[in-house]
């Protein structure tokens, strides 16, 4: 199952606040790469005309540039006009995106995306400050420290979330048609991201919820169905997975949780002129759930490592996908090392189902669509006040199943 291309695979839809601006999108590949020379890559003229450029701003622009600032703009400036997931990542971004694979970070807990130029909260991480205080999936940030977010640029914002734990930043975001705003006021602190949460519900049934693909995730999830195999006196009658608002994260994590419900099959297959971006990624048998009947929940903010599950699992007849339409996540980056500490992100490929459809720009559709009448109404555990017949895709996922009526109010 592993990937073998020698590297760090991430599939991530957003970015998490505190802990990096960079790791908006879908895969990423940490490679060696053999050192391209330059003259090789462009031609005389093309080479010239770069070098004038980067000449008269150093010795015409009003102010004087540092070579170090000059270089990293020209690097940003290519990368960012080539599509919008592609950019240069500075030695902080760099090192930071390497930590994300692991699910640990400082900051407030935030995976956020920008969508028609805002910075649009994704998700909350579950239990962070972010959540606890009351941020919600689709809210805009249009503060941060009571500095207007697109003073400064975009990153600034991201970078004033970050900071040392147990320090305090302010947030304020605008919220529904009417665009109301809420200032939080949020304290820093050190997140560990639990990404697998399950539930054994009444007759045999289980809920688990996936909330990002780390490092953990599949371990995270192997317990789960620990879990639930011996919680009930019988075998499962079913099992709901829930990737609403579930952004993406570890590849080879994404992989591995289709694994558990497939027995075999195509999952996933990559497409892009390097070796390393052309792969093809199969189930193996013997995972706990693959006999499991199942329903899968999705919605707008369920991307790229989410839509790679939900692709195979619908692609595969495995599964009813319920809710609504994903995101559309389907382009390959690689992060690229440039040295001291630096590197680039580039989009390198695109990813398409077992069918060989592509999903990006265009999302996956459910088999059956549900739209929940508030957003924020989805089950978040025994504990939380949304109950299960409040959340309307969840209840219609588990009747899809056979978990009738007297049973959802049983599990109320």
């Amino acid at each position: 199952m592993s990937l073998k291309v020698r590297s760090i695979l991430v599939l991530v839809i957003g970015t998490v606040l505190g802990l990096t601006v960079s790791i908006s999108s879908s895969m990423l590949a940490e490679r060696e790469q053999a050192p391209v020379s330059t003259f090789d890559a462009l031609e005389d003229d093309s080479l010239a005309l770069l070098t004038e450029a980067i000449a008269r701003v150093r010795n015409e622009y009003v102010d004087q540039i540092d070579e170090e600032t000059l270089v990293e703009n020209a690097i940003r400036g290519m990368l960012e006009g080539l599509d919008q997931h592609s950019r240069y990542l500075d030695n902080r971004q760099y090192e930071d995106i390497r930590i994300a694979t692991t699910g640990t970070y400082t900051g407030v807990g935030l995976d956020v995306d920008i969508r028609d130029g805002k910075l649009t909260v994704i998700a909350s991480v579950e239990n962070a400050p972010a959540a606890k205080a009351g941020i919600l999936a689709g809210d805009i940030v249009v503060s941060v420290d009571d500095v207007p977010v697109g003073d400064d640029g975009l990153e600034a914002a991201v970078n004033r979330m970050r900071g040392r734990p147990g320090t305090e930043v302010r947030v304020g975001v605008s919220r529904g048609p009417n665009e109301d705003l809420f200032n939080f006021s949020l304290t820093r602190t050190a997140i560990r991201v639990q990404t697998v949460r399950s539930e054994y519900l009444a007759g045999g049934f289980g809920y688990i919820r996936v909330s990002g693909f780390s490092d953990s995730t599949l371990a995270e999830l192997e317990a789960a169905a620990r879990s639930l195999t011996q919680s009930g006196e019988r075998p499962l009658s079913g099992v709901v997975l829930d990737l609403r608002d579930n952004p993406g994260g570890v590849l080879d994590a994404a992989i591995g949780v289709a694994d558990q419900f497939l027995e075999d099959g195509l999952i996933v297959r990559g497409d892009g002129r390097i070796r390393q971006a052309r792969f093809e990624q199969y189930a193996n048998p013997g995972d706990p759930f693959e006999s499991v009947p199942l329903a899968v929940l999705i919605n707008r903010g369920s991307a790229s490592g989410s839509e790679i599950v939900a692709g195979a699992l619908k692609d595969h007849g495995r599964a009813d996908l319920i809710g609504q339409r994903s995101y559309g996540k389907g382009s390959v980056q690689s992060v690229v090392p440039l040295g001291a500490g630096s590197a680039i992100k580039l989009t390198t490929a695109h990813y398409f189902t077992p069918s060989g459809t592509t999903i990006n720009g265009l999302g996956i559709e459910p088999d059956v669509a549900v739209r929940n009448s508030d957003a924020r109404r989805q089950y978040g555990g025994t504990d939380d006040v949304v109950t299960i017949a409040e959340d309307r895709q969840l209840e219609h996922a588990l009747q899809s199943l056979g978990y009738e009526a007297i049973a959802l109010s049983q599990a109320e």
